[in-house]
């Protein structure tokens, strides 16, 4: 293990046992307020200093079975020690790296994935639909709940704009995180290169899509907006619903007017319904505008390349005629894109929440004297 990871691990021994002693006294236990913070620290830091024991354990461990390695009759328990020892440590020790990795406090959230047909026309709307079933799939796949929350749909039966929540946990390569976790990193440009079923002429045509990922906030974050600065509207719901959907001004739009970030939902079989949905996704989109403002702010310090969730950004490309799926923030190149596109996201979500656990460990490593 490298020198700053058990520095940092002591650390987290050494702060063990302040908050033990903090959470013994008196007029810390009379603050409530105050003693849940603690003890919510305290579980975070127990968890890695009980993983820390652990793994010097195991090093005692492996360092006396070497040294029994030497007695003729202790040799063969000697090395399937060396065997069992050597695994756990190589376990804990990606275990520990990960536990010491700054936490998103919006990993663990529901999340609203938007997708947006971009350049193509009618084939990007078709593009559009074909990633919305594929997020559907692998969600599904994950043991995660999807929904449609608004959507609209062109000619041929594709979305020029749809927007699913997604709600649930489920464990990853880099552990167990919520929907936000999994998907944060679809955020951006999505090309599609392929023949389009418009296409008389089997001409590959390249269309775009843009996708945001924003984390659902909670109500507490809801109600701090001001109720003057919105503008809440009313419409008669378009496509599918059957006919109650089309007798009814049960749609709803709600306009933040200082930012003048828009959210609508028409989804729902009743007014009250749609605007709970839509002050949801208003709520997730103030927030993401108040991250991606704070991100242009610190953009002079050292920032992942798989984090930034620009939709300018053209992170992927999905290439039919070669079976191709690219993304161009990590260099990931697969052939299995049939796959991919029926759900199949696994490898493509692991390898960039890898990249993005080593960028960390590496800026901690830097980060430290």
């Amino acid at each position: 293990m490298k020198p700053f990871l058990r520095q940092q691990l002591a650390r987290y021994a050494d702060r063990q046992g302040e908050l033990e002693f903090l959470l013994s006294r008196e007029d810390i236990m009379k603050d409530m307020e105050q003693f849940l913070k603690l003890s919510r620290e305290h579980t975070d830091v127990a968890a890695v200093a009980g993983r820390w024991v652990r793994y010097q354990q195991r090093e005692a461990d492996l360092a006396s079975a070497q040294d029994m390695k030497s007695d003729p009759d202790m040799a063969e328990m000697a090395e399937e020690e060396i065997a069992s020892a050597t695994a756990e440590l190589t376990q804990l020790e990606t275990e520990l790296q990960r536990m010491l990795l700054p936490k998103d406090p919006d990993d663990a959230r529901p999340a609203f994935v938007e997708i947006r047909a971009g350049t193509g026309g009618d084939e990007s709307a078709l593009f559009a639909a074909d990633l919305a079933r594929m997020y559907t799939r692998y969600c599904d796949a994950q043991g995660l709940r999807t929904e449609i929350m608004s959507a609209s749909e062109s000619e041929l039966g594709g979305y020029k704009e749809v927007v699913l929540r997604v709600e649930g946990s489920a464990t990853t390569s880099a552990g167990s995180c919520g929907a936000y976790g999994m998907l944060k990193f679809e955020s951006g440009g999505h090309r599609v290169q392929r023949v389009p079923a418009t296409e008389t002429q089997g001409r590959i045509h390249t269309s775009a899509c843009t996708i945001a990922v924003l984390a659902e906030q909670d109500e507490v974050e809801a109600a701090k907006i001001n109720p003057s600065d919105l503008r809440i509207d009313t419409y008669r719901a378009s496509g599918a619903g059957g006919q109650h959907i089309n007798k009814t001004d049960s749609a709803v739009r709600i306009t933040h007017i200082p930012t003048g970030i828009v959210a609508e939902c028409q989804d729902g079989r009743s007014q009250h319904s749609n605007k709970a949905q839509a002050l949801k996704v208003l709520t997730a989109r103030i927030h993401e505008k108040e991250r991606s403002e704070r991100a242009a702010k610190d953009a002079a310090e050292r920032k992942s390349l798989v984090g930034s969730g620009d939709r300018s950004d053209r992170i992927r490309t999905y290439n039919y005629p070669q079976g191709r799926l690219t993304d161009h923030r990590i260099n990931l190149t697969i052939y299995k894109l049939e796959r991919v596109m029926e759900g199949d996201l696994g490898d493509v979500v692991d390898a960039l929440q890898a990249y993005e656990a080593a960028d960390q460990l590496a800026a901690l490593e830097n980060s430290l004297p």
